[in-house]
């Protein structure tokens, strides 16, 4: 079981979940079915005809429960919910108020088949309701305009069912002879099967890898729009895009167990790369855009997910290569200025950790994490250049220019330091981000290494990482990344002092962030202190961060 108010129920490959989030930010008293094309939209209310009603969720069942009776709901598909009530009634309305020629969702009923037919504005779909068993207690609002209460009434006392799906312009009358009960055994399979592949060592050491895994799966929706590949999305709350490092994460949760699935997470956004070899900020279904970018870990993901897929042949290689050469060339070409050999960010959302204190002064700045982040890509490219048979001596020549740069530029001989792209001038700040260098591992120098490492150690709390220390006069409780817990920051430093060596250290931080996670489930971060989650509550490249721990842990255990 999981709480509904932290994640959403909803099924592989659907557009749809049930939930109280409405917006950002912004919980209803009643479930609602929300939609997700063309962005976050909640489109129709259910409420109990007892409010008191408790409501229970399963990776396959979500439940109303009553002492008058209950109201059960199951996936049917992608598109398609099933819904059957037995003593508790249910009223299904439509979440918009008001009907306006730009807004809204209008309500008929179809002479065609005796369906109640909601249409909604902003999804730009239907939603057909179709009764199976039993008969309405009645409806309102059909054929209303401007202000109006739109709905269908279920009854109680009695067994009803019927079935909801979401389509475009016509649909075929409903037509199913799938029982409920099947619906539920069927899912409850797709879910386990998925499960079993991606957690297959999951122990009681690791008891949160198999919500980890319905976060996934229930946030996997079906190519649709700009999104044409299956995509998982960092959400179905309102962070419901594809965002261009958070897919890293993805696919490396995934590919042990479903490598096609990883592989579609890690090419997408390249499948939108611009002229100039950038990639997109985000992704979603009816907007891709580029107003921003994110930092470039992909040549570090690709390294990691090579040793876990198999079946990549030469053509896929070689046009994989293209592209991650293609979004090199970027950084090398239009964020380098005139004679500098360091790569820059215009802006902290470019590095992915928007209002971090690095960023306080200047925010058109040359980094350290950025410098690292391309020299593992250079280097990446490099060794895919040799396997293809091409020259690789640019690709190296360049990564040990940008190294050098990066230690002889931005090194205070403590920590490394940030500096404006257009005057020069250093900018020393107490993020976590300006130790991120650790993840070239064992290319650092031995000085360098120790000293990222005894700084790593002093944001280190009960709970992982903050990304500002929790003495400093600039942390917030909750102030996104100056403060809080994050998976990604976790995961790449985690890594770096693995590889750097610095193994006590690694594994104290991988098992503090699991322990946060089992006991916080998968927010977008948490609170360095408490350990509580905050923002958006069911967020992906958490749930994929604890599975890359919680694997690697349980491998090293099996190996020793």
């Amino acid at each position: 079981m999981f709480s509904i108010q932290d994640i959403p129920f909803s099924y592989r490959g659907s557009w749809l979940n049930i939930s109280p989030v409405v917006a950002e930010k912004t919980y209803a008293d009643d479930l609602h079915l929300v939609s997700h094309q063309t962005g976050l939209h909640p489109v129709l209310r259910f409420t109990p005809s007892h409010l008191d009603a408790t409501v229970v969720a399963t990776p396959a069942l979500l439940t109303w429960q009553h002492e008058t009776g209950r109201v059960e709901l199951a996936y049917e598909g992608p598109d398609t919910i099933r819904v059957r009530g037995d003593g508790l009634g249910m009223r299904i309305a439509a979440a918009a108020a008001t009907l306006t020629p730009f807004s809204g969702t209008y309500l008929y009923r179809d002479p065609v088949d005796g369906s109640h037919v909601f249409t909604s504005y902003e999804t730009g779909r239907r939603y057909r309701l179709t009764v199976l068993h039993g008969e309405l207690a009645g409806s309102d609002g059909v054929q209303a305009l401007g202000a109006a209460d739109r709905g269908v009434t279920l009854p109680a006392g009695q067994p009803w069912e019927i079935a909801i799906e979401e389509y475009e312009a016509a649909r075929r009358p409903y037509a199913s002879t799938a029982l409920f009960d099947d619906l539920v055994r069927a899912a409850a399979a797709a879910f386990t099967a998925f499960v079993d592949a991606v957690a297959p060592w999951r122990g009681p050491q690791t008891p949160a890898a198999e919500l980890a895994a319905y976060v996934l799966w229930s946030a996997t929706v079906a190519p649709a729009g700009f999104l044409t590949r299956p995509a998982v999305l960092m959400s179905k709350h309102w962070m419901d895009k594809v965002w261009s490092w958070d897919h890293c994460f993805n696919a490396l949760a995934l590919a042990a167990g479903q490598p096609e699935l990883a592989w579609d997470q890690f090419q997408l956004p390249f499948d939108h790369q611009d002229p100039t070899g950038a990639l997109p900020d985000s992704v979603t279904h009816s907007e891709v855009l580029y107003n921003y970018v994110k930092p470039p870990i992909h040549g570090w993901a690709l390294g990691r997910l090579r040793r876990q897929l198999s079946t990549l042949d030469r053509a896929e290689l070689t046009r994989t290569y293209d592209r991650l050469a293609r979004w090199t060339d970027f950084w090398l070409a239009a964020r380098r200025a005139p004679g500098h050999d360091l790569p820059h960010y215009q802006h902290g959302n470019d590095s992915g950790w928007d209002n971090a204190t690095t960023f306080d002064g200047d925010r058109v700045v040359e980094t350290a994490d950025l410098a690292a982040f391309l020299v593992l890509q250079l280097r990446c490219l490099a060794d895919l250049a040799g396997e293809l048979g091409m020259p690789t001596t640019s690709w190296a020549v360049t990564a040990d220019r940008i190294q050098a740069a990066m230690l002889d530029q931005l090194w205070n001989g403590e920590r490394f330091t940030a500096r404006s792209a257009e005057t020069g001038q250093p900018q020393a700040s107490t993020s976590l981000l300006d130790l991120m260098p650790i993840i070239l591992g064992a290319d650092l120098p031995a000085d360098v290494s120790a000293a990222l490492a005894r700084r790593i150690e002093t944001h280190l709390t009960a709970h992982g990482l903050a990304t500002e220390p929790v003495d400093s006069p600039h942390y917030t409780a909750d102030g996104y990344w100056r403060g809080p817990i994050w998976a990604p920051s976790t995961v790449l430093i985690e890594d770096g002092l693995r590889r750097a060596g610095h193994t006590d250290l690694a594994d104290e931080i991988s098992h503090r962030f699991r322990a946060l996670c089992e006991k916080s489930g998968f927010a977008e971060n948490f609170d360095a202190e408490t350990g509580t989650g905050l923002r958006d509550r069911a967020y992906t490249w958490t749930a994929s961060s604890y599975l890359i721990l919680a694997a690697a842990y349980e491998l090293r255990g099996s190996s020793t």
